[in-house]
């Protein structure tokens, strides 16, 4: 096999869903480590336990399983129900509504609701969905309620940031991360549920995006207050934050790329415009700033606002997105470049990210692509990889798991 053809895709999508499975715990799934099992230090998280159920999910969409270790499509479709059962049940707050952010022993230590995690409550129910697992539409429809009635800022066509525990505090940060998601999320569920308002939600948050990131030669401010003013110098003594870093995020220059013709194809004539040549320049940027800019091949975390490298480890997933961007890219534009750079892509991801003893992609890499853990230690989850290895197999839109079901799967 070729890095990056059908066949190595198929291989690293089983070998992801075997990482899914050891990352199971009572209460969800938990945060993976370098070789199979979880960290239990790090408790059950929200967003690991929806980005891990979102997989399996569209592991039994496409008909695909870990065969070689014994796991089969059923085995796949039960890990799929317990994702959506733990969103159902232990880590839903019961009394106020909405989700916790982590569990510890089975009790939420994390309390506040957060944008960021929530989206993937919506992706991963979404996914549930079509995957046909039960209990799933009702966990959508109430995650889609919450996101509506406590995210969603009409005013302002874009999502709020984080909540105290019973709703009564707004923090006054906002960010573009947890708007990033949003707009995934969104996507998906416009998709499964047929409901357009949330595919125009999506757009009114990309082409606010678009707009800053244009106004700042395409490196998206990530941090602004609660009225909505660039809070460019944030986290500048925290410079490798891992969800709120300093500077230019290169790996999201890549996704809102990729991201922005989903909604562009999505919304068609009703689209903002622009998307396009949006995701263009965003993508030559991340890629200019971000690629191979201290002599060794790879994508820097983050820059500065000239576009100079700060922290220089090697993210995995953002090189999966790099991955689907160009795919993103090629589909719209035929051109041969951005082809030349999927295989690129793919072969630095094979050389060095991809883990052929342990399984799974390291999720960071030092400066000289040799495997750390400063800002990502361990296989957290396997979300970004198995989209990456997906993403080529599929039309641009619909969304993944849509997608997916449109085809027939993949078997």
């Amino acid at each position: 096999m070729t890095a990056g053809d059908a066949g190595y895709r198929a291989a690293q999508r089983a070998d992801l869903l075997r990482f899914v499975a050891a990352a199971r715990v009572d209460d969800g799934f938990g945060w993976a480590q370098t070789t199979a099992g979880v960290d239990t230090s790090r408790g059950t998280q929200l967003w690991i336990t929806c980005r891990m159920t979102h997989v399996a999910s569209l592991g039994v969409i496409a008909g695909e399983a870990p065969r070689s270790d014994g796991t089969s499509l059923d085995d796949l479709r039960a890990l799929a129900a317990h994702g959506v059962e733990a969103l159902n049940g232990p880590l839903q707050d019961a009394v106020h509504g909405g989700w916790s952010a982590r569990l510890d022993d089975g009790t939420p230590t994390a309390t506040a609701k957060q944008a960021y995690g929530h989206a993937f409550v919506i992706l991963a129910a979404s996914s549930a969905v079509a995957a046909g697992i039960e209990g799933a539409e009702a966990l959508l429809s109430s995650a889609l309620a919450v996101s509506e009635s406590r995210f969603w800022d009409e005013s302002e066509g874009l999502s709020l940031e984080e909540w105290d525990a019973d709703w009564t505090t707004l923090d006054t940060y906002r960010g573009v991360n947890a708007n990033m998601h949003t707009v995934e999320a969104y996507l998906a569920a416009g998709d499964i549920t047929h409901d357009h308002r949330w595919h125009e939600r999506a757009g009114r948050i990309g082409a606010r995006v678009a707009q800053w990131a244009a106004a700042n030669e395409w490196r998206i401010p990530e941090h602004f207050d609660e009225q909505w003013n660039p809070m460019l110098e944030h986290h500048r003594d925290k410079p490798a934050d891992p969800f709120r870093p300093y500077g230019a995020t290169v790996g999201h220059g890549l996704e809102w790329a990729r991201l922005l013709l989903a909604i562009d194809a999505t919304l068609g004539r009703s689209a903002p415009e622009g998307l396009v040549d949006a995701a263009r320049a965003l993508y030559a940027a991340a890629v200019a700033d971000g690629w191979a800019r201290d002599g060794a091949d790879g994508f820097v975390y983050t820059t500065d606002w000239q576009g100079e490298p700060v922290v220089r480890e090697r993210m995995h997933w953002v090189a999966a997105e790099a991955i689907g961007a160009a795919q993103a890219l090629f589909a719209i534009t035929g051109e041969a470049r951005y082809s030349a750079d999927l295989s690129r892509w793919w072969a630095y991801v094979d050389s060095f990210l991809v883990d052929h003893r342990g399984g799974s992609w390291h999720h960071e890499l030092d400066a000289h692509n040799v495997p750390a853990g400063t800002v990502w230690p361990g296989k957290s989850d396997a979300y970004h990889a198995y989209q990456a290895a997906l993403i080529q197999d599929l039309p641009l839109v619909p969304s993944f798991a849509a997608a997916l079901v449109a085809v027939g799967g993949l078997s």
